[in-house]
């Protein structure tokens, strides 16, 4: 048995102190920290989404009378006040740089897992997520006329779905303009839904040698130039060099583009993709859009697993902070599944981490004990996380 370190600590561990200490420095509080650190405050909203805490009051209570503070890390009074303060307060881009930490680390990791395709391209799935917001708590989020917002956009890696650039907007920000700082690779594929078809945007991914596959609108003029043979059976319809018709889509996108229609017979809907990789086959484009679900996929687990619905503040410092250390969770968990070589679900895992945060075994044994013994045993260690 490990007697030395708790669950949560062996998670948390995975930023090491002078990492975090960089990070403070190059964004310092300009306010006194009522005796709370960064790191505790990390540790302590850390704790807040793993265990799936509600409220600031829900996290003093669990926090205040535990024996196991030392051991987790924490050397600061965690209060309400003391969280609502530093969460107002304190920068929020310290935890950002923390997740940009933790994404280097998550993408080593999972470097050499199968994105899917049979392609040696890396390939990237971006999109943007909204999460509704009360007008009146949050005014600074101004979304529509009566109703406020913020939006995730995300670039996530294809191969092991990890965030690689993310950027928090209010709702209003068209998704179309994170395309002006996502990160671009040489001979990366990018893919988008059809919300994100600005050709000027799509030529400079042209010109820094990178690869776009995104969903055509059916209101896009062309010229066709050429028509290559299709296997219909496969659910392709057409395979055609084009170039774009109207004054604005020649000055904004003067070379040629590839065609692809495709028939999805799981939603009985007729796909039309553009892309300026000539190379692959049809097939192969059709599938790489296909892959973009793991977008969808990332934002909905985040959603269901972690705390970024109901926040603890109403300041636009409090809800970035929030979410950049529910990124870095979800990051810390993504890092030990891949460490440890788990077959677990990663939603699996954070439902075991949530009632094991204060035992002292190993990350193995615990979640061998898990494996072997079935799920009715994690509601009988709730009673040993009550137990504080």
């Amino acid at each position: 048995m490990n007697t030395g370190r708790l669950i949560f600590t062996q998670v948390t561990d995975l930023i090491h102190r002078e990492q975090f200490n960089r990070c403070m420095a190059l964004h310092p509080m300009p306010r006194a920290s009522k005796g709370m650190t960064a790191r505790d405050q990390f540790l302590a909203m850390a704790f807040a989404q793993i265990t799936f805490r509600e409220s600031l009051r829900d996290i003093e209570a669990c926090l205040r009378g535990c024996s196991h503070l030392y051991g987790m890390g924490i050397r600061g009074n965690i209060t309400r006040t003391n969280l609502a303060y530093a969460n107002e307060h304190r920068d929020w881009r310290v935890y950002e740089a923390l997740a940009q930490i933790l994404i280097r680390r998550a993408r080593r990791l999972y470097v050499e897992d199968s994105n899917g395709l049979d392609i040696d391209e890396m390939v990237y799935a971006v999109d943007a997520s909204t999460i509704d917001l009360c007008l009146s708590m949050f005014p600074w989020a101004h979304f529509r006329k009566t109703k406020a917002a913020i939006k995730l956009h995300t670039q996530i890696d294809l191969t092991g779905s990890i965030p690689v650039f993310i950027q928090i907007t209010d709702g209003s920000v068209h998704d179309v303009h994170f395309m002006d700082r996502m990160l671009v690779e040489a001979g990366s594929i990018y893919v988008f839904d059809r919300g994100y078809l600005d050709f000027a945007r799509l030529f400079r991914i042209e010109s820094a040698n990178a690869y776009f596959v995104i969903r055509a609108k059916s209101n896009t003029r062309f010229h066709l130039r050429e028509s290559r043979p299709v296997d219909k059976s496969c659910g392709l319809r057409c395979d055609q060099t084009i170039r774009l018709s109207t004054y604005k889509g020649k000055r904004d996108y003067p070379r040629k583009l590839r065609r692809i229609s495709f028939f999805d017979t799981e939603t009985r809907k007729r796909l039309v993709f553009l892309t300026n990789h000539f190379d692959l086959p049809a097939q192969v484009i059709a599938a790489i859009y296909k892959r973009r679900w793991q977008i969808e996929l990332f934002f909905k687990w985040i959603k269901q697993n972690l705390r970024i619905k109901a926040f603890f503040g109403t300041s636009e410092n409090a809800v970035r902070t929030q979410i950049w250390i529910a990124i870095c969770v979800y990051l810390m968990v993504a890092c030990l599944n891949k460490v440890h070589g788990i077959e677990e679900s990663l939603s699996r895992i954070l439902q075991i981490l949530s009632v094991n945060v204060f035992q002292k075994v190993t990350f193995n044994q615990l979640l061998g004990d898990f494996t072997t013994s079935g799920e009715g045993d994690v509601f009988s260690k709730q009673l040993t996380f009550n137990d504080l």
